[in-house]
């Protein structure tokens, strides 16, 4: 790809791969690239990709943005210490396939599909797959098939939320819950999202909900009947100076069958909730706090089990394919599990990405910022 110090992986071309129809493989691509840990952007133009086995390129239609995207200065050193620049961020990609590598039969090209660019993925590592292109090479096994009563806006808002809440609830070092189905048992066991209208929460309510599990939840007031058409039986106002009291009151003689904790602040509240109840005393944390290692083993002492969740570790494990392959495909055209939270349109081109990134870091609620990319221009 055009830049000076561009990855060796991101000009070469795998073998055997279909590229689009009509499509020459030496076409432009174009992507956003990331110049430093300033927070420097500029767009330039690269060649195309060509996926190698078990990958696919999928030629962008919407993207979103997300905190991990907006991070600045020394702490994204800190986040992604592998990283090297340039790079190309993006995770939340929504798209058509372009082209498939040897040993990849689930697509066909020109199938609707969302998925997870795994570009800043420490095992990947790759500005090839960094979603903030036209053209992204992305792997099979983290993509879904797209139905056509979801918009490729709406379906934009949902891998690394999905992937972030699937880490949480699945993987075995987390609270390794049964995996979704499309049919559920009731358990009669509950899981607690402090949270819950975050992107994280709004998938981690409806995967909750397809393992069985009744969910008790938090969010702003404003959020409360939106939190409740994804699933949950009861929210609470996290401002409340009483909300520890009311869900321990709320979960009654029912056992946690675990606690997800999103945002500021949860892990305090969820210590002293887990604290007075029943149950799994596990607590999946899905705040970025250095001080959560600390407090994670102050409450060993207690009794009490705290992890980190990070959001891309479905991609390398059983936990992706069972999501993005297995799961979402039928619950997405079963109205069973549905984009959340909703997408709000920023613009139109990767050059409105800067700007989306700006206007997440002032705050957003209970909505994902997402970016079109009209297939049809490209920067000169």
């Amino acid at each position: 790809m055009s830049p000076a110090n561009s990855h060796p992986a991101d000009s070469a071309v795998a073998a055997g791969a279909a590229p689009v129809s009509g499509t020459n493989v030496n076409a432009a691509n174009e992507a956003l690239w990331l110049l430093d840990t300033r927070g420097r952007f500029e767009v330039r133009t690269s060649t195309l990709p060509t996926p190698g086995p078990g990958q696919v390129v999928v030629r962008v239609r919407a993207v979103a943005v997300n905190p991990v995207d907006a991070i600045t200065g020394p702490f994204r050193r800190l986040v992604t210490p592998w990283v090297r620049y340039p790079t190309v961020l993006g995770s939340d990609v929504a798209g058509e396939i372009a082209a498939v590598g040897d040993g990849t039969t689930r697509f066909q090209v020109g199938d609707r599909v969302v998925g997870y660019a795994a570009g800043q993925e420490r095992l990947r590592n790759s500005s090839e797959e960094g979603g903030f292109q036209r053209y992204v090479t992305m792997l099979e096994r983290v993509c879904a098939e797209l139905p056509d009563t979801v918009t490729f806006e709406q379906a934009a808002v949902l891998p690394l939320g999905l992937s972030t809440a699937a880490a949480g609830l699945y993987e075995k070092d987390q609270l390794a819950l049964p995996l979704p189905t499309s049919s559920p048992s009731p358990r009669g066991d509950v899981v607690l999202v402090w949270g819950a209208s975050t992107s994280v929460g709004s998938n981690a309510v409806q995967l909750a909900r397809a393992s069985g599990y009744t969910v008790i939840a938090t969010a702003g007031r404003r959020n409360h009947d939106f939190v409740r058409s994804l699933g949950a039986e009861a929210v609470f106002d996290y401002r409340d100076a009483e909300v520890d009291r009311q869900i321990v009151e709320a979960i009654g003689h029912r056992d946690l069958a675990g606690t997800m904790a999103i945002g500021s602040g949860a892990l305090t509240h969820a210590l002293r909730i887990v604290a007075r109840t029943s149950g799994t005393k596990h607590i999946a944390s899905a705040y970025p706090d250095p001080l959560t290692r600390s407090r994670a083993l102050l409450a060993r002492v207690r009794g009490i089990r705290v992890t980190s969740i990070w959001g891309g570790t479905p991609v390398q494990t059983p936990v992706g394919p069972a999501i993005f392959r297995d799961f979402l495909p039928v619950a997405l055209s079963s109205g069973q599990f549905r984009p959340a939270p909703d997408p709000t349109i920023v613009g139109s081109g990767l050059e409105r990405v800067p700007g989306a990134l700006t206007a997440l870091r002032t705050g957003v609620s209970a909505t994902k910022l997402v970016v079109t990319i009209d297939p049809t221009e490209i920067t000169q």
